[in-house]
């Protein structure tokens, strides 16, 4: 699991790449604690190179979107793989979270 940063305009987009679960999620946590603590309002997750996420993962994920709300972040999604989003669809996490097929159309959502 890799996380980079990259902004675009003033959007804090990260790139996620390799698996999210129970070993990697403490990972990606640390990164959003960064970023919170920071207090970044716009959020991009890249799930372009995620080939999976399990239910720790999807947990990180919804974390990070409550903690977020709590000082008006918005945290958005692009790029997820059929296997991906099919965990978020099944979860209903679908409803919860902007989900995006391309990174473009999630920037202009913001």
């Amino acid at each position: 699991m890799s996380v980079k940063e990259r902004n675009e305009g003033d959007v804090m987009v990260l790139d996620l790449s390799g698996e999210i679960n129970i070993n990697t999620s403490p990972d990606v946590r640390k990164c959003f604690d960064k970023l919170i603590k920071e207090q970044k309002k716009k959020i991009l997750l890249n799930f372009e190179e995620v080939g999976y996420i399990d239910s720790s993962g999807l947990a990180t994920m919804v974390e990070m979107m409550q903690r977020m709300k709590r000082f008006g972040g918005t945290l958005r999604l692009t790029n997820l793989t059929d296997k991906v989003r099919g965990l978020f669809e099944i979860t209903k996490l679908d409803r919860l979270f902007g989900i995006f097929p391309s990174e473009e159309e999630a920037l202009k959502d913001f």
